[in-house]
């Protein structure tokens, strides 16, 4: 059930949830309560992956691009949603079963574009290298979502 808050708010969603904020955004309620949904970091955002999403408040598409932790929305925010200090994301990158190298192809294409060198192939045998990802080194930059042909690549919580 919503109360009445929410009601005007816009937080009538329920995937609202599975929404990724923008990076250094304060927890989800907190984020909720203060955001004005004025887009001042959509357009403060020069990879263009900062949207509209339910409600109205602002979510990242990772189909449009990468994150570059530049901080322009956080600069850009007047509603103090963003805490600069905190770790950007509690985001890391979650491999699918649909991906190309667990079914036997070999695509490199994550691996290529993953600065932080996250994601990886270990060598077997007589096969197909088998992908490894590295949730340490990953930033959550969702570099590799927008080059995966499959779309086998998604966000999960850290």
């Amino acid at each position: 059930m919503i109360n009445r808050r929410q009601l005007f708010r816009g937080n009538l969603s329920k995937n609202k949830q599975n929404e990724i904020r923008p990076p250094w955004a304060k927890p989800e309620q907190v984020f909720i309560e203060l955001c004005s949904r004025c887009g001042d970091c959509i357009k403060a955002c020069p990879e263009n992956i900062i949207i509209q999403g339910s409600g109205k408040f602002p979510k990242i598409d990772f189909r449009q691009g990468e994150c570059t932790f530049c901080r322009q929305c956080v600069d850009a925010c007047q509603d103090n949603v963003f805490d600069a200090k905190a770790k950007p994301w509690h985001i890391v990158a979650d491999i699918q079963d649909n991906c190309l190298s667990k079914i036997g192809v070999i695509c490199q294409s994550c691996v290529d574009v993953c600065d932080n060198r996250a994601i990886k192939f270990s060598l077997k045998m007589g096969g197909i290298p088998n992908i490894n990802l590295n949730i340490d080194k990953c930033s959550g930059c969702g570099a590799c979502i927008n080059i995966c042909p499959k779309n086998a690549i998604t966000m999960k919580n850290s």
